[in-house]
């Protein structure tokens, strides 16, 4: 069963993005909102939204993920058995090339050119 993994930023970019989320959030209280009206207010909410986010994200040991990543580490617990491996499946693929072979599907040449294919797939 796959493993899902929660990837959020590190603490030097929250810090970094809060930082920068509270200069953004002056520059929207003392310059855009005199000099721009609604959009300066605009920009001002959404740099308060940025420094909250970030500042979540420095703060909390959980933060807010930006990515959630499933791993897959082989071993299917239901069944209690061991998901193939890469090996297992070059040597699936070659075997059933063979038996495509054997069975006059394919001709050598067709063969030989698939089996290189696969070979270096795996190097």
């Amino acid at each position: 069963m796959p493993k899902r993994v929660r990837v959020k930023p590190s603490k030097p970019s929250s810090l970094f993005g809060m930082i920068a989320g509270i200069i953004f959030v002056f520059i929207g209280l003392f310059e855009a909102i005199s000099n721009f009206g609604a959009f300066g207010v605009f920009w001002t909410i959404i740099a308060i939204i940025i420094t909250v986010y970030q500042a979540y994200n420095f703060f909390a040991d959980k933060g807010v993920a930006s990515w959630e990543i499933d791993i897959d580490n082989g071993f299917n617990e239901e069944n209690n058995i061991q998901s193939p491996s890469v090996n297992d499946d070059f040597e699936i693929r070659l075997r059933k090339l063979a038996r495509l072979k054997d069975e006059g599907l394919i001709t050598e040449e067709e063969f030989q050119k698939k089996r290189e294919e696969i070979l270096r797939e795996k190097w």
